[in-house]
């Protein structure tokens, strides 16, 4: 009898120590995949001074327009700097972050249209290239980041495991979604 509840017991204790290591698994892609839209966002806030020193010297008049892309680039960095992804009220302030700049950069798409020799700028040309193709990459990162999030939350909540995810303090991570959904689910399309 005694070797039966040792039996028991030492089952349970193995499921426990799988259960707990799996969620710990599931935890550890949702955050690794958040690192990777971090480092594109970062991408993204590097280019976005280039783009608007080159814009500057075609569009001196519209210097508010280049502010506010400067002040939303400056904020969204600064909201990437302080997010946790396991923590939803950064999460969606970073998402309302991103959409401000997203809206704010189809300013610069405007202005290209109105200035034809900035459209012809060769740097400005690759500029947009290259942003066409890091907002690809948010995109995809962030399309990837919600899934693993939607697989640990699924993980998570799923009955026993979710005992044993109350057990140890584990918490549904949030989506990250950005406010400017439309911007930011269609990478902007650069025609030249």
């Amino acid at each position: 009898m005694e070797w039966i509840l040792l039996g028991i017991v030492g089952l349970l204790i193995l499921y426990v120590i799988i259960e707990y290591n799996k969620l710990v698994r599931h935890r550890n892609i949702f955050q690794n995949a958040f690192k990777q839209i971090d480092v594109t966002l970062k991408q993204r806030h590097d280019m976005i001074p280039q783009l608007v020193s080159t814009v500057k010297g075609y569009a001196k008049h519209e210097q508010e327009t280049l502010n506010g892309v400067i002040e939303a680039r400056n904020q969204a960095e600064k909201m990437r700097d302080q997010t946790d992804s396991g923590d939803a009220k950064s999460m969606l302030a970073l998402g309302q972050a991103e959409g401000v700049l997203g809206k704010a950069m189809g300013g610069i798409f405007a202005l290209s249209e109105a200035y034809p020799d900035l459209k012809a700028d060769g740097a400005f040309r690759d500029l947009m290239e290259q942003l066409t193709s890091i907002e690809n990459k948010v995109a995809a990162s962030r399309r990837g980041y919600n899934n693993t999030v939607l697989e640990y939350n699924n993980v998570l909540e799923t009955f026993p495991t979710n005992i044993l995810a109350n057990m140890f303090s584990f918490t549904r991570a949030s989506e990250l979604e950005f406010d400017d959904r439309e911007a930011i689910q269609d990478a902007p399309k650069v025609e030249f």
